[in-house]
């Protein structure tokens, strides 16, 4: 099964996220299939960039997005 998720990077307390379509057992942080955008909590507000075209054809696919991006993918009108 294919995932829409958050891959983690940055350094130690200041996360920063990609997202990435990846397969369902692969690690978090390990190889994804495609990048998709980013999304950086630590700033107020949050920033985030998603290609639309692209998460829509994975979508369209059937990857599931997680519960977070989810969300995200919502607040820019993908979904």
């Amino acid at each position: 099964m294919v995932k829409i998720r958050l891959k983690r990077m940055g350094a130690k307390k200041s996360p920063f996220y990609r997202i990435v379509v990846a397969d369902s057992h692969a690690p978090r942080d390990g190889k994804a299939i495609a990048e998709l955008g980013y999304y950086d909590p630590t700033k107020n507000p949050a920033i985030f960039k998603i290609e639309a075209d692209n998460a829509k054809k994975w979508l369209g696919v059937g990857a599931q997005p997680s519960d977070t991006v989810r969300v995200l993918l919502k607040k820019s009108g993908v979904l």
